[in-house]
């Protein structure tokens, strides 16, 4: 019991460790890329000459910059996903199918309460997809603990964590990996 809470918790720290640096990182590639964006697109473009009535005086006069040149005008923008119609809000039962609420019920049983029924599907759903893959027990008993760690309702002083996933494992293979 005393490896698996060592796994877990190093598998969150790695995690951790990992949106840190990625959060944290120094931008080069956008700081080095800008003056060589600039510099290969008004190189590209012929320079202009200027001209006046009087002839031509040799002096060379940039042209202006067009807007297309800055990289942010040329990626389109983000936008946000739509939310999806088939999740479940807590509480609304309404659009969960029979197999999902036996599994539900099955987990209230055995005293475990996801904070919403989409957490306790997307832990059931991840240990059928775990076990038709071939995923050893022991993996899906880190990924199940730490997803069950991660629910908000989740209370370490009531059930240990190990007892939670095992709960899940189980009950998901009883009820809703048919």
């Amino acid at each position: 019991m005393h490896r698996t809470r060592g796994k877990v918790l190093g598998v969150a720290v790695a995690l951790a460790a990992t949106g840190l640096l990625a959060a944290c990182g120094d931008n080069d590639s956008t700081a080095s890329s800008t003056p060589k964006l600039t510099h290969t697109t008004t190189a590209s473009q012929p320079p202009a000459t200027s001209s006046s009535a009087g002839g031509d005086t040799g002096a060379q006069t940039p042209a202006p910059e067009s807007p297309q040149q800055t990289p942010a005008e040329t990626v389109a923008p983000e936008r946000p996903q739509p939310v999806p119609t088939d999740v479940v809000p807590p509480g609304d039962t309404a659009k969960l199918t029979d197999k999902d609420k036996k599994f539900l019920d099955a987990l209230k049983e055995k005293g475990v309460n996801a904070s919403s029924p989409d957490i306790a599907l997307s832990i059931g759903t991840y240990v059928c997809q775990g076990v038709a893959a071939g995923a050893s027990e022991q993996d899906l008993t880190t990924f199940v603990n730490a997803m069950a760690g991660s629910d908000p309702s989740f209370d370490p002083t009531k059930m240990p964590v190990e007892k939670v996933g095992k709960i899940y494992i189980d009950t998901a293979k009883q009820t809703y990996c048919q």
